[in-house]
């Protein structure tokens, strides 16, 4: 039964360190806007990207030719960059909320 108890709470607590997108807004180069909501969508230029999780801290989201990639650090906070058109690519400027 303790073994049961300790699998458990290790499944509860690991669930907990997994993140989640945040909520922010970055303006990357060629007047691309990029906008999350806590928890998802990524909108890009106001339009939702179709969003793709690779694992519980990197997602990619594409629309309007534009792919935006989100790397969340321990901290919570994101880290954004962006391949759009013609190869071009960037970092973008991420503001909190």
């Amino acid at each position: 039964m303790k073994k049961i108890a300790q699998v458990i709470s290790l499944l509860v607590l690991s669930g907990a360190a997994s993140a989640a997108i945040p909520m922010f807004n970055a303006a990357c180069p060629g007047s691309i806007d990029v906008h999350a909501d806590a928890g998802g969508p990524i909108y890009i230029n106001g339009k939702e990207g179709a969003l793709k999780k690779f694992s519980d801290n990197y997602f990619e989201a594409k629309a309007e030719g534009v792919t935006i990639s989100l790397m969340i650090n321990p901290d919570g906070s994101a880290d954004v960059s962006y391949t759009g058109k013609h190869k071009a690519n960037g970092v973008c400027e991420v503001k909190k909320g």
